[in-house]
């Protein structure tokens, strides 16, 4: 393996060739499915990963590059699809670390991988450089005023960044780095320069300049567009016309509503270096204390395969205190899907440039210096082949006349990951997901005889155990959910009858997983203590005659699992 994405980030034809590569050398065990197009016309695909796709079991979802820009996440998704390949296809080798126990329960899982949510929007920032956030469309039907409208004005084929000179502007050039800006400080004497992004002015009156917004010409951000306490617009920027008005993310939440068997959800973005986990919309004082166990565990395993922290999005990771965003997808995944869900901010370009860490770290992304601002110009010459700093050329723009076009472009180096840098950071991501994906619960029937019960009666005793790491309803908080179904133990004969047919169908109910996250405060070597077995229940059955009786266990949640076994006397 060690394919191009490793290497380089994929336009949508490139992309898909590599699925449907790996679609037609391994059919056994990947499917390659759309579950819905884009506005353009693009498809969105699912690679489903594991033998007997259509049987229901524990499954997990992984999604990257839902903004237009953050080209990496499909990288990722498509080497952790890469891993679970190999899982299946070499299944004697070695993997990130992982005991052969380990690889054998990843294969009992089964893996959803959307490569890139937002095609039209990366194929727009691969092929033009324009900004887009999510998707390069407009819909809204107030667009009369003044705005910004992002293209290639000097033929280049690329729309970056423009700069004017102007006694107000909020910019000077660099003294110690020539064409890099900063920002103006009260002794600098210019010249002083405004910047926009290379692009046109619709309704230009000749004289008022908007300001930029990142929104200017692309209405919706993915990220505010799902159902979970969506907001309108006014409330949250880039919210959309309504809950999943894109096609993009009504595609994934028809998909993923459909299999309450999902457990894990990883939502792939870039940049900043860091995992960011729910709640959302309070704070952990407010979260259930099992489930911060869990993402303790998890934050540990990030630490380890890819040195980035862990935060709590409603505490380290709103842009406005106490101003939770809404809409976004991982409380949807939290929430509404109880799955274990987290996001990662690829590229730690922070870390790598040498700049100071935050009390919070969403500060990291403000809370920047001239001296900042040099470190990350001087690691861009130094470790990333000057992709981002560009020279400045001469452009007389058609409204506003002569300035200078080019300067910046962000999208290798600063928006994502160096090529030179994918695969680490690819391997690394794989490492830990593979390790949550290994907590899925495990159900089994791990016990089934027949015994005379007297006559023409015997009586089939079942032990149901569960031996994955996390419960049967999953996270703790998601036991509440309607669909989060109990288990269910169903008895079938043939050839022989149940002395009472209310017995065939009995409750299991929900069994308890072996796992505990980090510091639960049960695992103390001063007061070590198990729970009871909780993870596992005998139910028993009494049977008239002599035949087979089949047994079915399972939910919807779980998926189900069957055994059968002969009914007759001992010889």
């Amino acid at each position: 393996m060690n394919e191009a994405f490793r290497s380089s980030y994929l336009d949508f034809a490139q992309l898909t060739a590599q699925l449907r590569r790996w679609q037609q050398a391994h059919p056994g065990f990947v499917r390659l499915e759309s579950i819905g197009t884009s506005a353009e016309g693009r498809e969105l695909w699912v690679l489903t990963l594991g033998p007997d796709p259509d049987r229901v079991r524990p499954a997990v979802w992984v999604d990257g590059n839902m903004h237009a820009s953050e080209l990496c996440g499909s990288s990722v998704a498509l080497a952790i699809a890469e891993d679970v390949i190999r899982l299946h296809a070499e299944p004697a080798a070695e993997l990130h670390g992982l005991p052969a126990h380990v690889r054998d329960r990843l294969r009992e899982v089964l893996f959803h991988v959307m490569p890139r949510m937002s095609p039209d929007g990366a194929e727009a920032l691969l092929k033009t450089g324009r900004y887009v956030r999510s998707v390069p469309r407009d819909e809204r039907p107030n667009r009369n005023h003044a705005r910004w409208l992002s293209r290639d004005v000097d033929g280049d084929g690329l729309a970056l960044v423009m700069r004017q000179q102007d006694q107000g502007g909020e910019f000077v050039e660099s003294s110690e780095l020539p064409g890099l800006l900063v920002e103006r400080t009260l002794e600098d004497p210019g010249p002083y320069y405004k910047v926009y992004p290379e692009g046109v002015i619709e309704h230009f009156d000749g004289v008022t300049i908007p300001s930029p917004w990142f929104l200017s010409d692309n209405q919706t951000d993915l990220n505010r567009n799902f159902p979970f306490q969506w907001y309108p617009e006014h409330e949250q920027v880039g919210a959309g016309s309504y809950p999943l008005n894109e096609p993009e993310s009504r595609a994934v939440v028809d998909f993923t509503s459909r299999r309450p068997h999902l457990f894990a959800w990883l939502n792939l973005h870039t940049f900043g270096g860091v995992f960011i986990r729910p709640p959302g919309d309070k704070p952990d004082s407010k979260m259930d204390e099992e489930d911060l166990a869990l993402y303790r565990q998890l934050a540990q395993w990030g630490e380890a395969c890819t040195g980035y922290p862990m935060v709590s999005g409603y505490e380290e990771f709103t842009y406005q205190p106490e101003k939770p965003i809404r809409g976004d997808l991982t409380d949807y995944a939290y929430h509404q899907r109880g799955c274990l869900a987290y996001v990662c901010e690829l590229w730690d370009l922070f870390e790598q440039a040498g700049l100071a860490k935050q009390k919070r770290f969403v500060d990291r992304y403000t809370h920047l210096d001239r001296a900042d601002m040099l470190r990350i110009a001087r690691w861009d010459a130094e470790h990333n082949a000057a992709r981002a700093l560009r020279p400045w050329q001469r452009f007389d723009h058609p409204q506003l006349g002569a300035l200078e076009v080019g300067g910046l472009d962000p999208r290798v180096g600063l928006w994502n990951p160096p090529y030179e840098r994918i695969d680490g950071i690819c391997r690394g991501q794989s490492a830990m997901f593979l390790r949550v994906a290994a907590l899925a619960p495990d159900v089994r029937v791990a016990e089934l005889r027949c015994m005379p019960a007297g006559g023409e009666l015997h009586r089939i005793e079942a032990r149901i155990e569960n031996r994955g790491y996390l419960a049967t309803h999953g996270l703790a908080s998601a036991r509440k959910l309607a669909w989060n179904e109990e288990l269910l133990a169903e008895l079938a004969t043939t050839d022989c009858v149940l002395d009472n047919p209310r017995e065939a169908r009995q409750k299991v109910g929900h069994l308890d997983g072996w796992g505990r996250g980090r510091f639960s405060g049960e695992g103390a070597l001063y007061h070590l203590r198990s729970r009871g077995n909780t993870g596992a229940r005998t139910l028993s059955w009494t049977v008239r005659g002599r035949g087979r009786a089949a047994l079915r266990v399972g939910s919807c949640r779980t998926g189900w699992i069957t055994r059968s076994i002969e009914v007759s006397r001992p010889r």
